[in-house]
């Protein structure tokens, strides 16, 4: 079978099909609570600097090492010498860590496709109790909507064992879509964008106690805000070990970055002229809602279609994703065994199953709560397991940086270890700001700490496997 079966087009599509995702439809109002328009402006230069240096940070080791394939977090256990407890503890935990936030990843991405449905079908919110139970109440719009996501992760898992190239096809059709769609409602804002509406340009905001924020707390804010608008920048790395040439994963990760923050850009402020900053903040559905002062219903029924076409095709990318990561690491040594079988078609379906069915435990969130609800637990325990691993790779540029290994040219020294620390601090940053809260960091830990409890196993396979030689 061809293993490297992934061009520049289908990698890019994967980078921009997980990037814009289900956190573009509700970023423009996330926004205008953070911050005012300048701030919101300043926040996006901060943040498309940042994820361009870890963009080029992915795209150097990726060529650099090229053996060490599956996500940024594998990087760990090269920060330990080769072969120590250190060492493989480091790259179990990161990988654990990582790869349990891109299974919320994707049941996010899944349960923000419910919510666009229930636009079509109603019934999904419906209240009506279809079984109480003391305090709990088992409603036909909570289980309707539990069935649909049910019904879309598994059927994104059969595609998904059909092979890759498949796959990566059905999401290179559903990004191109998605991209032709928004960039559509761009041109439509530029020609009905109001100045009136984006005004006051630097006004004050008012923070969770009630305090004054300036500018640069605005900011800060705001950039907390596009958290998850970067997050899957890594996915041309993760599969690596696929790709036919080493060379289109560092210009699928730099294309893919482009094209997103473009749309992310053009989308989020645009919408404050479509949009007096008070609806902005009051709207559940700004993109709809924003299209639809324009267009009329009928826009905003077409823009909710574009949202599923685009969530689909972020499904089977983050599903893709989240079984590749610890795919690869079993394969390098540092994860259960079991994760590296693979079927016919060169799928990783030990690591399939298992991801999937993790992710169907966590969409039982819907079963006993809004969609809503069920969205923002997901994205809390998350937070921390995506960016934490971006840090790892920043430092561990920084060590090849220093110690020269795969450098010839002392000016590429120097060129990228400016860039490495400055996605060094750029990590560190986010991860303060975006864990600043004390449930969020706590939530985050708990997460990456959990597979001490699966990291016995691991050791008592290499135990057996050493007597066995």
């Amino acid at each position: 079978m061809k293993r490297h079966q992934l061009g520049f087009w289908i990698l890019t599509a994967l980078v921009v099909g997980n990037m814009v995702g289900s956190g573009i439809f509700m970023l423009p109002r996330s926004l205008s609570e953070a911050a005012s328009p300048a701030g919101v402006i300043l926040a996006w230069a901060a943040t498309g600097l940042g994820v361009l240096t870890l963009a080029l940070v992915f795209g150097s080791l990726a060529v650099r090492k090229p053996e060490l394939s599956g996500g940024p977090q594998i990087y760990a256990k090269e920060l330990f010498r080769e072969g120590s407890p250190g060492s493989l503890l480091a790259g179990f935990m990161s990988t654990w860590g990582y790869w349990i936030g891109n299974i919320a990843g994707f049941v996010a991405v899944i349960t923000t496709f419910a919510s666009y449905l229930s636009t079509f079908f109603p019934v999904l919110t419906s209240q009506k109790a279809w079984l109480t139970m003391g305090s709990f109440s088992l409603k036909a719009g909570n289980v309707l909507t539990f069935l649909v996501c049910s019904i879309l992760l598994w059927g994104t898992h059969a595609i998904c064992l059909n092979g890759m190239k498949s796959a990566g096809r059905l999401n290179l059709i559903a990004t191109t879509i998605k991209v032709i769609g928004f960039a559509l409602f761009i041109v439509i804002a530029l020609f009905a964008f109001q100045q009136s509406n984006i005004g006051p340009f630097l006004a004050p905001r008012t923070g969770s106690g009630g305090e004054m924020l300036g500018l640069l707390s605005q900011v800060n804010g705001a950039a907390v805000a596009t958290l998850w608008a970067f997050i899957g920048v890594e996915s041309a790395m993760v599969f690596a070990a696929r790709a036919r040439r080493k060379l289109d994963i560092r210009r699928a990760t730099i294309a893919g970055l482009v094209i997103s923050l473009m749309l992310y850009v053009g989308i989020s402020i645009l919408t404050m002229g479509l949009l007096t900053q008070d609806q902005l903040m009051a709207s559940q559905n700004p993109l709809v809602d924003g299209i639809t002062t324009v267009l009329g219903p009928i826009g905003g029924k077409l823009l909710a279609g574009l949202g599923l076409i685009s969530l689909l095709g972020s499904t089977i990318g983050w599903v893709l994703l989240s079984s590749e990561v610890p795919f690869q690491a079993a394969k390098l040594g540092v994860f259960l065994p079991s994760f590296a079988k693979e079927n016919r078609q060169g799928m990783p379906k030990v690591s399939l199953w298992i991801s999937n069915a993790v992710g169907q435990i966590l969409l039982l969130s819907t079963i006993s709560g809004s969609i809503s609800a069920a969205f923002d637990f997901i994205i809390y325990i998350a937070t921390l397991a995506y960016l934490v691993p971006y840090l790892i790779a920043s430092i561990y540029n920084l060590k090849l940086v220093w110690t020269g290994e795969t450098y010839s040219l002392r000016r590429e020294r120097i060129t990228e270890g400016i860039i490495a620390a400055a996605a060094a601090i750029y990590s560190l940053w986010v991860i303060v700001a975006g864990t600043a809260n004390l449930k969020t960091f706590l939530l985050g830990l708990a997460l990456i700490v959990s597979g001490v409890l699966i990291y016995p196993l691991l050791l008592r396979y290499r135990k057996i496997q050493s007597n066995t030689l």
